[in-house]
């Protein structure tokens, strides 16, 4: 079965001046989703989400991470990612987390981007015009502050109460003027090994 979408979404949003100063180089934050209808609605309670996770994530993954590379100008361009779903009000939000906690559907973004982190991610039910949240970390490092960001936006009329949004995220730097550091320097000055932060 494939994904049946009725539409994709494309948000760039670009930086050029933060705080008041301008930025060393423009930001650009970009989002990228499909509208699909959800492959569980109307079944009632579906034990096995497998089949439609196999058949749906890699076509949206494959199709998002195109969009992503597409409005970035190339892989080399994209310093952080994340992901997001929001499922509409009929669905469960295990069908939100069903497309996008699979490696079937991350693993297109991140062997695009060669990436070595997680994609951070959010995953809600909610009605049309949802906020849709992407925490951005980056690619290689989970621990450089300067790569936290979020994408933000909304679709006037998705998800329909019998659809899924999902959703990825880039952004092409840090966020300009970032002056806080990273954890890594926390983590020194707490006295705690790096390697082992939770000291256990």
């Amino acid at each position: 079965m494939a994904a049946q979408i009725r539409k994709t979404y494309l948000n760039i949003e670009t930086t050029l001046i933060e705080g008041g100063r301008a930025a060393p180089q423009p930001l650009k934050l970009i989002s990228a989703a499909v509208v699909l209808q959800n492959p569980w609605a109307g079944r009632g309670f579906v034990e096995d989400l497998k089949p439609e996770i196999h058949a749906v994530a890699p076509e949206i993954g494959a199709l998002l991470t195109a969009m992503i590379l597409e409005a970035a100008g190339g892989a080399d361009k994209v310093e952080a990612y994340g992901k997001a779903a929001v499922v509409g009000l009929n669905g469960e939000l295990e069908h939100a987390n069903a497309l996008i906690h699979t490696l079937r559907f991350g693993n297109h973004y991140r062997q695009a981007l060669g990436a070595k982190t997680y994609l951070a991610f959010t995953n809600v039910r909610g009605p049309a015009n949802t906020p849709i949240m992407i925490p951005l970390m980056d690619k290689h490092d989970e621990g450089r502050r300067s790569h936290y960001q979020t994408g933000h936006f909304s679709i006037p009329d998705a998800p329909g109460a019998d659809e899924i949004v999902v959703a990825l995220g880039a952004a092409t730097g840090g966020r300009p003027h970032h002056r806080i550091g990273d954890r890594y320097q926390d983590l020194k000055d707490l006295g705690h090994d790096v390697a082992n932060p939770a000291s256990v």
